[in-house]
């Protein structure tokens, strides 16, 4: 492979929402060079390649952002982080104002005031919100892009980050990049477990089947602090298109109906979790299948269901158009995905401090990746974004302030060393190995499909009522195990080969923290989130975070108690 070194002052790896504007923020910040590093393209990468169309956490006329604070919290049952809840709250609004300058249509009515999508959320025409965010990092003066390249580890030295490794996707070339600072937004991990749609269809999935856990491996290997793994998320979406369900239940104001005809949502209760927990126990007890009943919309509510799902997810209009029969004439069918793992959604990810600092110096979590913060979604990401981008400046012209031989910015955003080194030559060394490694009978593919077999049968996915208890993890513990010793043999034909060999690698790392969390907390406080058929009853003694930290080839589990009242968390207090 051929290799190639780079220098710049701050590395944002991953070019998805809160990465793209973690650049625009640090565009403001002209001695401040800046590398994004996208796996794929930015134009289109991420969980807004293909749009959105509401944003789902604003704070509407008459509510103030600790009410965003409280639902989130009610939503997890506690177990949030209020601090970041509140810091990211406070700046929704404001982001919201930018990307519409930056030229996001945001829906109006006749006063002139956006239009309102239930007591959190306003509608959007959000089909090209992620072109929007590409089109502005381009403009930046102190920003590079580069797109297809994957990176596999951080550089950290005496617990601070100095940069990562990484490879070209399509060419055979390998990474260095050195950095004072390093912005994670890689965004959380899909393809853990077995998905809803078999074959060539698997990847049909709720979330990017791109997202592979390359941040939280990165952070785990490294010896970062995590937490709440164990609050999965699984979401509840129309069967076969894996389409949201949101549109339609507070669009037209649709209720969960079961195959008796009675609405069951109140029985159970409406947070994420328990309409998810509704639907699988109506299912399990023989009342399904389960629906939204839309059967009494007007023609109006039905055209606008079509518009709506045009601008995220098509093959669900596509859907009720070729088969003749609308949401107006059939009752959409519901059913939940497999578990996922994103901070977006629930308050899985990195711990970190209110500043969105990791516990590795000069290493920073924004978006999905980042944890504590559950029910961001796209505005989230983009004020966790901005946060880590600030910090990582002040860090990084801090850090200039206290060595003058440190050197903050250049005549452009990357510096091309050339030269290689003993550090550099083992990396390149591994990389190569795939391609040298012979062709065995086990092929990547295969290895993948097994992993997610044995995280459906025994870590509690859609196969078991996403239930599980401590016998069947740790089946799942000594299997995975298994998988990550053969994965090392594997022999890569090409590139593609090899990103495929890292991302199986990835979501092994993310499969292992996630069995050790959900054996750690022994009880069952969120519902499908957590079933732990050992503990089912929530118990008081876990209303803490359960954290972990990968400790000389172990996962140490460590339990912190919760951040309210008003407190902020600061990583000076362990």
């Amino acid at each position: 492979m051929e290799f190639r070194e780079l220098t710049t002052d701050v590395l944002i790896i991953g070019g998805g929402t809160a990465g793209c504007y973690a650049a625009i923020t640090l565009g403001q910040e002209k001695d401040v060079k800046v590398l994004i590093i996208e796996k794929a393209n930015i134009k289109r990468s991420g969980c807004l390649a293909a749009g959105v169309n509401a944003i789902n956490a604003y704070i509407t006329e008459g509510h103030v952002p600790q009410d965003y604070v409280d639902y989130a919290k009610k939503d997890a049952d506690g177990i949030v982080r209020e601090d970041l809840l509140l810091s990211m709250s406070e700046r929704l609004n404001e982001v919201t104002a930018h990307m519409e300058r930056l030229g996001l249509v945001i829906l109006k009515d006749k006063d002139g005031k956006y239009v309102a999508r239930g007591n959190r959320n306003i509608k959007i025409n959000g089909e090209n919100i992620k072109p929007i965010l590409a089109d502005a990092v381009k403009n930046l003066e102190n920003t590079t892009v580069i797109n297809h390249v994957n990176i596999t580890d951080y550089i950290v030295e005496d617990g601070v980050i100095k940069g990562a490794y990484g490879f070209d996707v399509n060419d055979r070339t390998a990474y260095k990049i050195n950095a004072k600072a390093v912005i994670c937004a890689t965004g959380g991990a899909a393809g853990l477990y077995r998905p809803n749609n078999p074959g060539f269809s698997r990847h049909k999935m709720w979330y990017p089947p791109f997202n592979t856990g390359a941040g939280y491996a990165m952070g785990i290997k490294a010896g970062a602090e995590m937490t709440t793994f164990e609050m999965r998320f699984i979401a509840l979406r129309c069967k076969d298109t894996i389409a949201p369900t949101g549109t339609i239940a507070q669009g037209v104001h649709a209720k969960q109906l079961n195959s008796d005809g009675e609405i069951y949502e109140d029985k159970y209760g409406l947070t994420t979790s328990q309409r998810l927990y509704g639907t699988v126990t109506e299912n399990k007890e023989g009342r399904g299948p389960c629906y939204l009943k839309t059967d009494e919309i007007s023609d109006e509510q039905q055209s606008d269901l079509y518009k709506a799902y045009l601008n995220m997810a098509p093959s669900q209009t596509l859907k009720w158009i070729e088969s003749g029969r609308g949401p107006k004439n059939e009752n959409v069918e519901i059913e939940g995905t497999e578990p996922y793992i994103v901070g977006g959604h629930t308050a899985s990810g990195y711990w970190i401090d209110n500043d969105r600092k990791t516990t590795i110096a000069g290493l920073y979590a924004a978006g999905d990746v980042a944890g504590g913060c559950p029910q961001k979604y796209v505005t989230g990401a983009l004020v966790e974004g901005e946060i880590a981008a600030q910090s990582a400046a002040q860090y990084v012209n801090e850090l200039a302030d206290s060595d003058k031989n440190i050197k903050i910015g250049n005549n452009s955003a990357v510096k091309v060393i050339d030269g290689s080194d003993a550090a550099i030559d083992e990396k390149k060394a591994e990389y190569e190995r795939y391609f040298s490694n012979p062709k065995g009978f086990i092929d990547t593919e295969q290895l993948e499909e097994t992993m997610q077999k044995i995280m459906d049968q025994y870590a509690g996915g859609i196969s078991t009522n996403y239930e599980y208890n401590e016998s069947r993890l740790e089946i799942a513990e000594r299997k995975i195990d298994d998988i990550e010793k053969l994965s090392v043999n594997l022999h890569a034909e090409d590139m593609d080969d090899l990103l495929r060999i890292y991302e199986l690698k990835e979501r092994l790392v993310v499969c292992k923290v996630l069995i050790e969390h959900l054996k750690a907390r022994k009880e069952t406080r969120w519902h499908s989130f957590a079933e732990n058929l050992d503990y089912p009853d929530k118990s008081d003694d876990y209303l803490k975070y359960v954290n972990s930290r990968y400790e000389d080839g172990k996962i140490k589990i460590i339990y912190r108690d919760l951040v309210t009242g008003g407190k902020v968390y600061e990583h000076s207090d362990k």
